[in-house]
């Protein structure tokens, strides 16, 4: 698990560049000692602190969160990435290895979990 404390503002900012690219879960530690777990996927980087925002889908099912990035004391990435391995190019080679073993090879998509 990677986290990143606002303290450092460059690798903060990098982080939360890398959190709205990233397709699982991060976790974001609040000032006021709450923690929130979900999807961010939206991060509007313009304007100074208070005008810049997250938005995020959170973990819980709850509604959509906007939180702003002034409120945030450290990001974690908590979540695993579900779409780590799973590239075009590594599906076709397991296609190709699984036919010339003779084993039988299917186009669907393997099971996210």
């Amino acid at each position: 698990m990677v986290r990143v404390l606002a303290k450092d503002a460059s690798a903060f900012q990098a982080a939360l560049h890398a959190a709205r690219d990233f397709r699982g879960d991060v976790t974001l530690e609040l000032h006021d000692g709450t923690q929130v777990e979900g999807f961010v996927y939206d991060h509007s980087s313009s304007g100074i602190n208070s005008e810049r925002r997250i938005r995020m889908l959170p973990k819980d099912g709850s509604a959509r969160l906007t939180i702003s990035e002034d409120r945030i004391q450290a990001i974690a990435f908590t979540g695993k990435d579900a779409a780590a391995g799973k590239s075009f190019e590594n599906w076709v080679r397991r296609y190709a290895e699984k036919r010339l073993a003779g084993e039988k090879a299917c186009i669907e998509s393997e099971p996210l979990d």
